[in-house]
């Protein structure tokens, strides 16, 4: 079985950045897409942002409410993805979760349907 830890939330001023960063185990990981998804207390997870493999070209989306200020990436030698996070407002405090797809060489996708290995989240707090 997969397993997805994130690490690298926390408590950050409005304006800040924070890292978020993803360890998805199994030697595929650098052939499957790997999106970051959040939950604010009350709402629907919703896409942040994906990342597909550097064999198909690296290729990254984002959701526009985070176009601009955050950046996905990943680190195929350690099985990392992470997530940098700047110009941080109240309205991006959720519990973001890492996601892994299960098709190899699979495109990437905004819809949480197409993940398939997901991680327990890490909790980012953004003070006013």
């Amino acid at each position: 079985q997969v397993q997805v830890v994130e690490s690298g939330g926390g408590l950050v001023q409005t304006g800040g950045s924070l890292k978020l960063s993803c360890t998805a185990s199994g030697s595929t990981f650098s052939a499957t897409t790997m999106a970051w998804f959040r939950r604010a207390p009350g709402k629907e997870r919703e896409f942040v942002a994906y990342i597909n493999p550097n064999g198909g070209g690296g290729h990254t989306e984002y959701a526009e409410a985070v176009k601009g200020r955050f950046t996905i990436s990943r680190d195929d030698a350690n099985n990392k993805v992470h997530l940098q996070m700047n110009k941080l407002t109240p309205e991006d405090t959720a519990t973001y979760l890492c996601a892994r797809r299960a098709t190899l060489f699979s495109s990437g996708t905004s819809s949480e349907e197409s993940y398939v290995f997901w991680g327990q989240g890490t909790q980012v707090t953004v003070a006013s």
